[in-house]
């Protein structure tokens, strides 16, 4: 494992379609923005492992949010080595140098990206713990909300503290659900093979993805309020492109995007930015 890799170089091992929009965020956003991501992508390998137990992983995703709560002037990978020492094996880079990703974001703002990563890591435990169960709308409401919809509303803290840029929270909200429920209809079949689903009981491919084109509405209306002058704006338009255009495939029977479709979608954003 080579850990003298940038947080650049590991998001975009981590995620090639998000590091093309944050690669082009003008500095300070940049590295608020990757800082998060980062983070959030760490807590995330430990809820979607495929081999560790859920009792392991809500144990572990508890005692990092308490370690964020701690935090006031920044983290070492000593404050996380009692966490990942006994599954150290298990890990995968992005989780390991979570320390890095959280002193990463300029100090202005930091607190509010620990805040945010210390609810969404508590609230990945309870989802643990349940196994996902997933009954009603409600519960796929909370669901999203938990890792996505709060993710939507600290988004707008970012663009507010670097610029001023204001948004409808309740848009931001439905900016996170929206591709979130594009995520949960592309994993369907791979969360199945490990007992999970996120539909709710009667639900078919057809009914989420009728729930993911009302939260893209509330999404479509997010970026549409963005001024020209934000680089918010390019961020937000080249991911709710690439999310409609996934659904869009999905719904005429592809399973996503394939990456020379998304390259494309990329270019035709820019050049509308």
């Amino acid at each position: 494992m080579n850990l003298d890799k940038s947080a650049l170089d590991v998001l975009k091992e981590t995620s090639r379609t998000f590091y093309i929009p944050i690669s082009r965020l003008p500095a300070g956003l940049q590295e608020a923005v990757a800082s998060a991501y980062l983070c959030m992508r760490a807590i995330d390998q430990i809820e979607d492992h495929p081999t560790l137990d859920n009792a392991v992983k809500a144990r572990m995703l508890r005692q990092i949010s308490l370690v964020l709560q701690a935090g006031d002037r920044g983290f070492t990978a000593e404050d996380f080595r009692p966490i990942f020492a006994s599954e150290l094996a298990y890990l995968e880079e992005v989780t390991l140098r979570i320390d890095e990703w959280l002193s990463y974001a300029p100090s202005g703002i930091a607190p509010r990206i620990w805040e945010a990563i210390s609810t969404m890591s508590d609230r990945m435990a309870h989802w643990a713990d349940c196994n996902w169960e997933v009954h009603t709308q409600t519960e796929l409401d909370q669901y999203t909300f938990s890792v996505a919809g709060s993710v939507g509303l600290l988004l707008s803290d970012l663009w507010a503290w670097y610029d001023g840029t204001k948004t409808a929270r309740i848009e931001a909200i439905g900016f996170g659900r929206g591709l979130q429920s594009v995520n949960i209809l592309r994993n369907h079949s791979e969360d199945s093979t490990r007992g999970v689903t996120f539909y709710p009981e009667g639900w078919t491919n057809i009914e989420m993805q009728a729930y993911s084109r009302r939260q893209l509405e509330l999404a479509n209306a997010y970026v549409a309020s963005l001024p020209e002058t934000s680089p918010a704006l390019d961020f937000c338009r080249i991911i709710l492109m690439l999310a409609h255009a996934s659904l869009d495939a999905m719904q005429h029977g592809a399973e996503k995007l394939t990456r020379s479709e998304v390259l494309e979608l990329v270019q035709q954003a820019t050049k509308v930015s």
